[in-house]
């Protein structure tokens, strides 16, 4: 494993549900603080405090702004759970784009999946109507739109009952339980870096790299 004291040290951590992502907080809640005590280490993005899932934190700041460029256009990968069966059609809206207040979104990739997900219990339930089925998809974004994924299955009729984030680019969630860390390896990070360099070189060819950044991610 990477040393704690690199320069260029990457956490990867299971954000819990309620968790802010943030290392303090005026009102006591429940922060990265709670789980992290590496020095100099940020996290590149965000996620709700109602999502879980993967958070990359970052010591080089270079690194940090990549991964939060919205020119770049990297992928992250959630497991959603939703009320009700999204039909093909819906899947189709998500993938091709939605519009949402805010403009339309990029396009995705979003599957159904047969069955659901091996996760972790949430520790607050989910309410489920008993009248109403749910399902989970697998949804790809390259975008970080305000809460986005819970926006745009609310725009094809099936609103969100959880969010799990289990990839950024080739970095995803295996290994780690809900508040747990570690340290991504050298070759890890290469292969991060490696993905960022080319995703920039194509949105400079295409002229997406000379606009300017959109918000950080956040869902």
């Amino acid at each position: 494993m990477t040393g704690l004291g690199d320069p260029d040290l990457v956490l990867r951590f299971w954000k819990p549900y309620d968790c802010l992502t943030a290392f303090t907080d005026r009102d006591g809640r429940h922060t990265l603080a709670d789980h992290i005590d590496v020095p100099n280490v940020y996290p590149a993005g965000r996620l709700d405090r109602d999502s879980e899932g993967l958070l990359l934190l970052p010591r080089n700041k270079a690194l940090r702004g990549d991964l939060t460029d919205a020119t770049i256009g990297h992928p992250r990968t959630y497991l959603v759970q939703v009320e009700g069966i999204p039909s093909d059609d819906a899947l189709h809206h998500l993938a091709t784009g939605v519009d949402l207040k805010d403009g339309r979104t990029r396009p995705a990739t979003a599957e159904f999946l047969t069955t659901a997900p091996a996760l972790p219990p949430r520790p607050v339930p989910i309410r489920i109507r008993t009248s109403v089925p749910d399902s989970w998809i697998r949804l790809t974004l390259t975008e970080g739109k305000n809460r986005q994924v819970r926006r745009m299955t609310a725009a094809v009729g099936h609103p969100t009952l959880r969010l799990v984030r289990i990839a950024i680019g080739p970095i995803t969630l295996e290994g780690l339980e809900p508040g747990q860390w570690d340290a991504i390896t050298a070759e890890e990070k290469r292969e991060l870096r490696d993905g960022l360099k080319g995703l920039r070189r194509a949105a400079n060819r295409s002229g997406a790299g000379r606009r300017s950044p959109g918000r950080r991610s956040r869902r």
